[in-house]
C-alpha cells in the first residue's frame, strides 16, 4: 500500500508509514504546496496512492465524482502529530486494509474509526 500525505499533515508521517512497511510520500515532495485538492486527488488516483488528510475536501470530491478510487483516510482529531496518533493510525489501517485496497473513505475521530465503501452513494 502507498500513502500520499496531504499538505495539512506533517512530513514526519512519511517515516511513520515507512517504519510500518508501507511506501509514503508527502505532497510537498511531489507537487506545488498550493496545488488544489483536485490535483492531489488525480495524482493519487493515477499513481495508486491512498490519500491521508486532515480535511473534508477529499470526501467531498469522492462524493461528487462517484469514483471507486483513490481511497482516502481522513483524520477528524485536533492533535494530528505522529507522536500523538501514529499507533492509532497504524492500527486503523490494519483494521481497514481490505477496504482501502478495494476503495474506501476511512474516517478516524476520537470515538471511533469507520469505513464507507466507494463509490459513495447517497
Amino acid at each position: 500500500m502507498k500513502f500520499l500525505i496531504d499538505m495539512n499533515l506533517s512530513p514526519q508521517w512519511v517515516s511513520v508509514f515507512e517504519d510500518a512497511g508501507w511506501e509514503a510520500q508527502h505532497w510537498s515532495s511531489i507537487g506545488k504546496p498550493n496545488a488544489p485538492d483536485q490535483t492531489i486527488f488525480e495524482y493519487a488516483k493515477s499513481n495508486g496512492y491512498v490519500i491521508f488528510t486532515h480535511d473534508l475536501d477529499f470526501g467531498t470530491i469522492l462524493a461528487a465524482t462517484n469514483t471507486d478510487f483513490p481511497s482516502v483516510i481522513q483524520i477528524r482529531i485536533q492533535d494530528v502529530t505522529p507522536e500523538h496518533l501514529s499507533g492509532y493510525i497504524i492500527s486503523a489501517i490494519h483494521q481497514f486494509e481490505k477496504h482501502l485496497d478495494e476503495g474506501a473513505l476511512i474516517t478516524i475521530d476520537e470515538k471511533k474509526s469507520r469505513a464507507r465503501i466507494l463509490p459513495l452513494r447517497k
